[in-house]
């Protein structure tokens, strides 16, 4: 192969690379669209199109991995055996996968703020929260085979019986992602940057996120344990401690987020990657900042300002028949 040949080729790739480098995250599949964290929101943000499922991850007593973003089932989306709304706090390191299986998480609870917040969402009624093993097949069958995967460890500092620690829940992730043959298309988030570290010991190829909360109520950055021990009066900022950390990707919540800590992160090599911007008018104030990606509970929100801006657009499925 010709030299000038070999160097054109090599800038295609890296211009096709760069056009596709911006992230639209479905967040929990596409919450205000669907139950979140389930089959359903998954698939529907698939066929909004977008570049990464962003889930969470919990194990059950029995050790396998499900798909949930609370360690304790939330009594606004949880109905029970009966039928009937939960009203006792379960929590699902306690519970077998089967015994998890009985409970139904395919709507929100009328009245409550949840279901008020997300008005839109398409209630599916029977669904159950899915194994991440579900999910990596979903994708498989479906046939969309470029999207990544961006799994949030919860562990709970307030109440780590809830909860496994860092080194075994990490294990227990990696375990079903090399199952699944998807290592190179995964990302862990986690506001707890222990897990993370453990992350870059066990599975260096792995992606990681460092996620932060800054709001007048508290930060996860207050606490020296859920930063493993980086700090910003060591490191002097966010992308700082996150870039000291090894981190790949700084995901912060977007309203603490301004265009100058996103230049920061960039110059020092990180993605910046906020959470979770819902709103029209947020989102092109964000997408102004030149972040690298933006998680939203509506894909198709982000979607359209991303066209409306002449971006690319990542891939999306046929519609559902």
């Amino acid at each position: 192969m010709r030299i000038h040949t070999r160097l054109a080729i090599l800038l295609l790739g890296a211009a096709a690379f760069h056009a596709h480098a911006f992230d639209l995250q479905g967040h929990r599949g596409a919450r205000g669209l669907m139950p979140e964290n389930t089959l359903p929101a998954f698939e529907r943000a698939l066929r909004i199109g977008v570049t990464t499922l962003e889930m969470d991850a919990a194990v059950t007593a029995d050790g396998v991995v499900l798909v949930s973003h609370d360690p304790v089932l939330n009594q606004d989306m949880v109905r029970g055996p009966d039928g009937q709304w939960i009203t006792q706090p379960l929590v699902i390191r306690h519970l077998t996968h089967a015994q998890l299986q009985d409970y139904d998480v395919g709507r929100l609870r009328p009245g409550s703020n949840y279901a008020r917040t997300f008005s839109q969402q398409q209630p599916v009624d029977g669904t159950r929260m899915p194994t991440l093993a579900s999910v990596f097949e979903l994708v498989k069958r479906l046939g969309a085979d470029q999207v990544q995967f961006d799994i949030e460890t919860k562990i709970d500092l307030r109440n780590p019986a809830h909860t496994l620690e860092p080194e075994p829940f990490v294990q227990a992730l990696l375990k079903v992602i090399r199952e699944a043959g998807v290592e190179d298309r995964v990302m862990i988030q986690s506001f707890d940057w222990r897990t993370l570290q453990v992350v870059k010991a066990a599975a260096p190829k792995i992606r990681t996120v460092y996620l932060t909360t800054q709001t007048p109520r508290g930060s996860n950055l207050d606490s020296p344990v859920a930063t493993a021990g980086f700090t910003l009066a060591r490191h002097g900022s966010v992308p700082g401690m996150v870039k000291a950390a090894g981190g790949h990707v700084w995901s912060p919540n977007f309203p603490a987020l301004t265009a100058d800590l996103v230049k920061q992160g960039q110059a020092m090599g990180l993605k910046v990657i906020p959470w979770t911007v819902n709103e029209e008018a947020d989102i092109e104030r964000v997408l102004d900042m030149g972040v690298d990606g933006i998680i939203s509970d509506y894909p198709d929100r982000v979607r359209a300002a991303m066209q409306r801006r002449s971006m690319p657009l990542p891939a999306a499925l046929p519609p559902k028949p």
